[in-house]
């Protein structure tokens, strides 16, 4: 964030909407138009809900947003391992030989890695980081 100093004031609230085009639309990944509406009528409660069944928390929010404009801070109190809920649920979840990700880099240089091969490589990472004295906490 920022230590105050040099913090935005903000003189107006925008109330205007800016709906997707037909085309984002028609290639969105989702056509359930109830998720939309919910989102719409109280974002809080929408991802309020989404945070619960969609992510584990180690200890949970006690707020989902908190506006100090121009700062917000979203989902107060609430911690989590961001690791974890990236592959270690998706593979105790019985989805590690899902792709994670396919990767392509140079013509003919490509790789697909799968939810439980990524866990072992970070898991491998995680320990040489430890073994050079890196701690939790350390930045």
């Amino acid at each position: 964030m920022t230590d105050g100093q040099h913090a935005i004031d903000a003189l107006s609230f925008e109330q205007r909407k800016f709906p997707p085009s037909a085309s984002f639309v028609a290639t969105a990944h989702t056509n359930n138009r109830d998720l939309f509406v919910e989102a719409d009528n109280d974002y809080e409660a929408f991802w309020a809900r989404q945070a619960r069944e969609n992510v584990t928390w180690s200890t949970p929010w006690t707020k989902v947003c908190e506006w100090d404009l121009p700062f917000s801070e979203w989902f107060v109190g609430g911690t989590l391992n961001v690791s974890y809920n990236c592959l270690d649920r998706h593979v105790l979840a019985g989805k590690g030989e899902k792709v994670a990700f396919h990767w392509e880099g140079e013509p003919g240089d490509t790789r697909t890695v799968t939810y439980s091969q990524l866990l072992d490589e970070v898991q491998r990472f995680a320990n040489v980081l430890k073994s050079l004295g890196v701690e939790k906490g350390d930045r």
